[in-house]
């Protein structure tokens, strides 16, 4: 809680800084908060730097990587944000203030366990690139190719701890101060990006989040992803092929190769949905500092990715229920979307479904009055979170990674080509999955996922008849002879009625019926001793019965 404290009041002591007060809408506050950040943000005045978005840039890289993070995420928004924030949000993608190259090359031959002049023929003590969570140096193998290193910059965990302690600290104060904020599920959502983040602090596990991508896109024409070297992979360290390309944020170097950007959009929107839909795998840390452009076909641009720290996935259920909630905002069944919410349990059950289908009516209609690629999806999402506040409708967490990653991609599309149609482009893509799901190509991919399985049972097959066989053959004797102890039975019963105390006679034979039931065999009562459930009707028998 003390380092929480600290960690919160040097957050407040940084916007008074940067004098971020110019972000916040004081329209839009309480009088009282109104007043006393007026007054605080007075203490920041005498800060020389005028651009609010150098200012939001420079207190995000003071405050660290989780809130560089953050920063990245907004620079892909250039429809949310004014050019002049979105511009200088742009500068942390691969600008964040790197550290000593002598420190880096001591982690290195720390966790390698060789000196840097036997790991490299050549290696550069000055980084290439720094991000927020490492940095990488350039190097050529004793064999030759050329290289990158990605070092773990030093004691980083510490750092990102403390603001994950500060995060679940505000989010439990969210959760309990109204329904509103337990709506959101903001512990959970915390707990999600905790894991995502302190995954990236281990670079053994991005090495095989690499490889996996890169499998899926062997020879493909749309995405290259570069090839990891595993002898020189450890947590801190990770070494992978050098590639060149352009920048996909420089956009004057890409028209100036003569790059087709309308090609180039649509091709990353295809890469997402391939990646979601198809592999169930995706790169959820898609911002311009990790995409690069192959343009060596401008008429058919290739994209290369990096820094595969941060990785994606859905199971069956969420696919289904997302692709059909997209064709349904693709065709304006609102009916169907209100329905699917309702189905998969993100609004109560109880929710009058025409209600809702009314209230989301009422927020996509106006959008689809405009032409289809002026429609943002961003905003869509925007508009139905505000909406379905009236309807208890709680965030998802294990669809954060996938929300944060559509809109980067519409946002990214958007820059490159503003003209973009991600809803054209994105149709046919999921009604051809949809297809796939349902069609006879679906069941011969589960019947041929089930062979080796079934292949393994058909061997037993003789022995399981066999069984069958032989325990219906054991159980008709039973019944036989249970049938004979039963008669024998009422035959004593008629012999002792009169001269036993009946009731006595009934509970004894339920008592023996008690003890010698097969407890296990209750739970499954056809294969239960007949002979106990004999004893037990006729005990019960005799006690109803009068002498």
């Amino acid at each position: 809680m003390f380092t929480s404290a600290f960690r919160l009041t040097r957050i407040i002591l940084t916007v008074l800084r940067f004098r971020l007060d110019a972000l916040i809408p004081f329209d839009k506050l309480p009088w009282y908060l109104r007043y006393t950040l007026g007054l605080l943000c007075q203490l920041g005045r005498k800060r020389a730097i005028q651009n609010r978005g150098e200012r939001l840039r420079l207190a995000l890289e003071s405050l660290g990587p989780i809130f560089v993070k953050f920063g990245q995420i907004l620079s892909t928004r250039r429809d949310l944000l004014d050019d002049d924030i979105a511009d200088e949000l742009a500068k942390l993608q691969d600008k964040v203030p790197a550290f000593s190259g002598k420190t880096a090359q001591a982690i290195i031959e720390r966790d390698l366990k060789a000196p840097v002049s036997e790991l490299f023929a050549e290696f550069s003590a000055t980084p290439l690139a720094s991000a927020s969570i490492a940095q990488v140096h350039t190097a050529t193998l004793h064999s030759g190719e050329e290289v990158v290193v990605k070092v773990i910059r030093p004691n980083i965990e510490k750092t990102i701890r403390q603001d994950i302690g500060l995060l679940y600290t505000l989010a439990h104060f969210i959760a309990k101060s109204s329904s509103d904020g337990r709506r959101l599920r903001p512990v959970e959502v915390v707990t999600d990006y905790e894991y995502t983040i302190l995954d990236e602090l281990d670079l053994a596990k991005e090495a095989a989040n690499t490889g996996l991508l890169q499998r899926n896109f062997t020879d493909s024409e749309l995405l290259y992803v570069p090839q990891v070297y595993w002898d020189y992979c450890q947590k801190n360290v990770m070494v992978m092929e050098r590639i060149s390309g352009i920048p996909v944020a420089d956009i004057k170097a890409l028209n100036a190769a003569g790059t087709n950007m309308k090609c180039l959009a649509e091709r990353g929107v295809e890469i997402f949905f391939t990646q979601v839909f198809s592999h169930s795998f995706f790169h959820a840390d898609m911002h311009p500092g990790n995409i690069f452009v192959d343009v060596s076909n401008p008429e058919k641009p290739k994209y290369i990715a990096i820094d595969c720290a941060i990785m994606g996935s859905l199971d069956d259920a969420d696919k289904n229920y997302l692709a059909r909630n997209l064709l349904a905002f693709f065709q304006r069944d609102y009916r169907l979307v209100a329905e699917l919410h309702v189905e998969s349990g993100w609004v109560p059950k109880e929710t009058p479904v025409h209600a809702f289908e009314s209230a989301i009516r009422s927020v996509c209609e106006p959008m689809f009055a405009k032409p289809l690629k002026d429609i943002s999806f961003g905003q869509v999402l925007i508009g139905l979170f505000q909406t379905a506040r009236r309807f208890n409708m709680e965030v998802q967490p294990q669809l954060v990674l996938l929300e944060k990653t559509l809109l980067n991609i519409e946002g990214l599309g958007r820059q490159l080509y503003p003209d973009l149609d991600l809803w054209v482009t994105a149709k046919p893509f999921l009604e051809r999955w949809m297809h796939q799901q349902v069609g006879p190509k679906r069941l011969f991919e589960e019947v041929r996922k089930q062979a080796p399985e079934w292949a393994g049972q058909m061997p037993k097959i003789p022995n399981l008849i066999f069984s069958a066989l032989s325990q219906a053959s054991h159980q008709e004797e039973r019944m036989q002879s249970h049938t004979a102890a039963i008669v024998e039975l009422s035959k004593e019963v008629k012999k002792t009625r009169r001269g036993l105390p009946f009731r006595l006679l009934g509970l004894v034979s339920l008592g023996t019926a008690w003890l010698t039931i097969n407890p296990e065999a209750l739970k499954h009562l056809q294969s239960a001793d007949m002979l106990s459930i004999s004893l037990f009707i006729v005990g019960l028998y005799l006690l109803i019965l009068k002498p």
